[in-house]
C-alpha cells in the first residue's frame, strides 16, 4: 500500500470512495471533501490518499479551522473526513492515513487537531474528549463524545476555548448529527 498527497487526477476517485463509503451520507461528504480540497495549499491543511493495486482505496483530510482561546485565535486542522472503501475494512488503511497525516502536521507544527468521531477507534492515535481538555464544542449537535482533540508538540496550556469550523462544514451542513424527525 503506499500513501501518497492527493493528486487533481484522483478527484472523480476520491469522490467515488465516499460516495461508497459514507452510504446515505455520502453525497454529502463527497460534496464537502469538493469544497474543502480548495481551501488546502502546501503549507496549510493535507489530503492523502492510500493506494492499493493502482486503485484509491483510502482517503483522509485534514483541513484549517481556528480555536477562539482567549488570548488569540489559533490555527488548528480538523481531521474530516476519513473513508475506506468498505471491502478494505480492518485492513490498517484507515490507521495508516491517520497516523501518516498526524506526523506530517506534527512536523508542520500544528498545535492541535480536532475531530467528530467514535471514541472507540480515535482513542488509539491519543485523541481524548475535548471537553476534558479545555475545548468546546462548535455546536451543541455533536455529542460531546465524538467531540475530540489532540494536541500535537506546539500545543501550549494557554490554547483553550471554542472551536470554529471553517466555513464549508455549516454550508454543507456537515456538522454534528442531524434528528431527522425534526
Amino acid at each position: 500500500m503506499d500513501l501518497r498527497e492527493e493528486l487533481p487526477g484522483d478527484r472523480e476517485s476520491v469522490r467515488d470512495l465516499h460516495l461508497r463509503a459514507f452510504g446515505d451520507h455520502g453525497l454529502v461528504v463527497a460534496d464537502l471533501v469538493d469544497t474543502l480540497r480548495d481551501t488546502i495549499t502546501t503549507a496549510d491543511g493535507l489530503s492523502l490518499v492510500a493506494e492499493l493495486d493502482r486503485q484509491i482505496v483510502g482517503h483522509i483530510m485534514f483541513t484549517r479551522s481556528l480555536l477562539d482561546a482567549p488570548r488569540q485565535l489559533v490555527e488548528v486542522q480538523v481531521l474530516s473526513p476519513l473513508a475506506v472503501m468498505p471491502e478494505h475494512h480492518r485492513h490498517g488503511i484507515g490507521s495508516a492515513l491517520v497516523r501518516h497525516g498526524l506526523r506530517t502536521l506534527a512536523e508542520r507544527a500544528v498545535p492541535l487537531v480536532f475531530l467528530e468521531g467514535d471514541p472507540s477507534y480515535y482513542s488509539r492515535f491519543g485523541f481524548e474528549p475535548g471537553a476534558d481538555q479545555g475545548f468546546r464544542k462548535p455546536s451543541l449537535r455533536i455529542p460531546d463524545g465524538a467531540f475530540q482533540a489532540l494536541r500535537l508538540p506546539e500545543y501550549e496550556p494557554w490554547m483553550t476555548g471554542t472551536l470554529v469550523y471553517a466555513e464549508p462544514f455549516w454550508r454543507h451542513d456537515a456538522v454534528g448529527l442531524r434528528d431527522p424527525s425534526a
